[in-house]
This record gives structure tokens, sequence and C-alpha cells, in this order.
């Protein structure tokens, strides 16, 4: 069982696994920027995280929890919800001649915006830890 710091922690988690992703596609695309009749793809995965926060901020009280009345019982299991980006082909420019139509501008600028946002998301998990760091750190001197 993964031992999770914050309903939100796998959220970054998450949104991290998939700005790799999303970094890893556009570095493919510029890698096929020479390839005849290649497509440029792209990974949209905002509707899959909104998704999840939805899910990971609701109420508790929202949900009906099961009752239990004997330990022999078998424990309810959580329904768990597939959160998963679409992948989809970036046709909005011109093909050259040879059919390619990687826009080397688009995917430098794409580039540039995702990694903005992962080491957004990496600073945001830093600071989220360390205020945990903190919080252990103080309950130790009490001691």
């Amino acid at each position: 069982m993964a031992v999770t710091i914050s309903r939100t922690h796998s959220l970054i988690k998450d949104a991290l696994d998939y700005r790799a992703a999303r970094q890893d596609m556009i570095a493919s695309n510029i890698a096929n920027a020479d390839t005849p009749f290649y497509r440029p793809r792209d990974i949209s995965f905002q509707d899959a995280l909104a998704k999840k926060a939805a899910d990971l901020l609701k109420k508790d009280k929202d949900t009906l929890q099961m009752a239990q009345t004997n330990s022999n019982h078998l424990k309810p299991e959580s329904q768990k919800a597939d959160y998963i980006p679409t992948t989809f082909f970036r046709d909005g420019h011109m093909a050259r001649n040879d059919g390619n139509s990687v826009d080397l501008d688009v995917e430098t600028t794409e580039m540039g915006k995702n990694s903005v946002m992962f080491n957004a998301l990496i600073q945001a998990n830093k600071k989220s830890a360390g205020i945990f760091k903190s919080v252990i750190e103080a309950s130790q001197k009490v001691n």
C-alpha cells in the first residue's frame, strides 16, 4: 500500500508523468521534422487531470460509507476511475511538398511551455514536501 502525503500529491505526480510524456512526444515530432508524410502528434491530459482533481477534492460527506458490522466481513473496495490522456494529431499547418506538417516554431514553443509547466510542478511539489518536513522537525523539537 502506497503512502500518500496529501490528497493532491498523487495529482501532482500524475501531472508530472503527463508532462514528461508530452515532452517526449514533442521531441519525437522535432526528430521527425524531415520524415516524409509525418504528422505531428500531441497529448491532451487536462480533462483527465480535471476529473481526477474533482474526485480527489470532493467532500467526504458526499460519499456513502459502507457499514462493516462484523470483522469477518469483506472490506469495501474503492472503485478506481480511469484517468486516461488522449493523443491526437496536431494538423493545423500546411504540409510541405513531402507531406510532412511539422512546424519547428510551433514544436519549440510547445516544448518551452511544457518545460515551464513541468518546472512549476516540481517547485510546487518541493514546497509541499517542505511544509511537511517543517512540521515533522517542529514535532521532534517538542519532545
